[in-house]
């Protein structure tokens, strides 16, 4: 019986430890002990004595679950590690409309034959075919490919 008290006590810990410590080892070792513990239980007990600590089990790693996911990121510490705000802006520049072709554009930075440009002041990313572009220069959109804007000198 000590055994699997320990073991149970173990399992819990690593489980509820495992949230402060990133990696998962933790977890998954919290998770061995207590099913270590229900093998325990199986083999000393029987079947009706295994299902009890198997339900035991179960009824703690919830408790653990619901402590670390709903109690915890109410408190001073849990606001502290767990995202709440979301991230309102974006990577990548939008993706250029048809509605683009045949504007005129002006280099916003150097293209080579690739970076991006201004369109009614909104920023694409574009591509020359007319090789090197000087930051600044004046450009027209020919066409769009994939995920940019194709532009030539004016």
């Amino acid at each position: 019986m000590n055994a699997i008290t320990i073991l149970f006590a173990l399992g819990v810990l690593l489980l509820a430890v495992e949230v402060f410590v990133p990696g998962m080892v933790l977890g998954v070792l919290g998770g061995l002990a207590l099913l270590g513990g229900v093998i325990i239980a199986f083999m000393n007990y029987g079947v009706s004595g295994g299902m009890g600590a198997f339900g035991a089990a179960l009824a703690l790693v919830t408790v653990v679950l619901m402590v670390e996911f709903v109690v915890l990121p109410r408190t001073k510490v849990g606001k502290r590690m767990f995202l709440t705000t979301n991230v309102q802006g974006t990577s990548q520049p939008p993706v250029a409309e048809a509605s683009v072709v045949g504007k005129s554009a002006v280099a916003l930075t150097a293209l080579v034959p690739s970076g991006y440009v201004s369109i009614d002041g909104k920023r694409y990313d574009a591509f020359s075919q007319s090789g090197h572009v000087e930051k600044g220069e004046s450009l027209r959109v020919l066409g769009m490919d994939n995920f940019r804007v194709i532009v030539t000198k004016s």
